[in-house]
């Protein structure tokens, strides 16, 4: 893939802000239609890649292209072609849905009329046609998250930056601005998502970079991350004596790791690896009694331990 084929391309993008280096060469593909997922620890860079990606901050190195316009030479061209929603709402809390979202098409430059049809076409879309006229004062979390998202999606742009959309917000809320973005995506929207939930990138993302010290580390599908740790065994003993017995069996896979407070041992599995039928009738061969016993998937949130040494509160920054 090159920069033409691509939603957002960049590449060798760097960063100083005093002397702290914030971007130290990074390097982005997204493709078209897709959901992309950006994730880092706190300080990592991703808010400042997005806010070059968006023409928000120019870079000190690098290029980017957004849309098929560079990000420096055709700013202007980009910022028609980008909706933008950030951590916070950038609603007027005084005004009702709908007359924010005609305020922000008249601030593209929309005719009255149109960002009029506009704002009536969004609130019926997204289900808040019945709440349009309340001021946003009255709506709740979730509901003001929305119609911040839908907000940015006054142009119908191509390419769709958001920060953080549903931080703060309950599952509800979440399943709901999931279910937008999914939306979005199939008309053929393509979303680039920085999120402080690993879970949503899970759900999310078809592709996903991982970003540490101003550089991607990895990137990928999260199930091709999630292959590069691989599988394990878990076997749970109804006693904590039976634990030594258990480790001695798993012992012959790889190297276990028990948690006596689970009364678990765990051992990676691949390639060559026992069978799961097969560490079954060790055990029961060596007498050990079992409460449990499943081939278990690493979590997305085990992926960014490995790669980042660190797992926050926020994975923001």
């Amino acid at each position: 893939m090159n920069s033409s084929e691509s939603a957002v391309w960049a590449e060798g993008l760097r960063k100083r802000f005093g002397r702290t280096e914030a971007l130290r060469g990074v390097d982005l593909e997204v493709p078209r239609g897709s959901v992309f997922g950006l994730l880092g620890p706190n300080g990592a860079g991703k808010t400042t890649t997005v806010r070059i990606l968006a023409t928000l901050t120019t870079p000190d190195a690098g290029q980017a292209r957004v849309a098929g316009y560079d990000v420096l030479r055709d700013a202007d061209k980009v910022r028609y072609r980008i909706g933008l929603a950030g951590q916070h709402a950038s609603m007027d809390e005084k005004l009702s849905g709908r007359d924010n979202l005609r305020l922000f098409g008249r601030l593209y430059h929309l005719p009255a009329k149109a960002a009029a049809l506009r704002a009536d076409e969004l609130l019926t879309r997204f289900g808040l046609a019945d709440a349009g006229d309340r001021p946003v004062r009255t709506y709740s979390g979730g509901m003001r998250r929305r119609i911040d998202l839908i907000s940015s999606l006054i142009t119908a742009p191509p390419v769709l930056f958001l920060d953080e959309p549903t931080t703060g917000l309950d599952p509800r809320s979440r399943g709901e601005i999931w279910e937008t973005i999914r939306e979005l995506v199939a008309e053929g929207t393509t979303v680039l998502l920085t999120t402080q939930y690993l879970d949503e990138a899970d759900q999310l993302a078809d592709r996903i970079a991982v970003v540490d010290t101003g550089t991607v580390i990895a990137t990928g599908s999260p199930d091709e991350l999630k292959a590069e740790i691989g599988s394990r065994i878990d076997v749970v003993v109804p006693e904590t004596q039976g634990l030594p017995e258990a480790v001695a069996v798993l012992a012959r896979i790889g190297e276990p790791d028990t948690d006596p407070v689970a009364r678990r041992v765990s051992v990676p599995v691949g390639g060559e690896s026992m069978s799961l039928p097969a560490v079954v009738r060790e055990l029961d061969r060596a007498g050990v009694a079992v409460e449990d016993v499943a081939v278990r998937r690493p979590t997305l949130d085990e992926v960014f331990l490995r790669l980042t040494g660190k797992i926050e509160e926020k994975v923001s920054g």
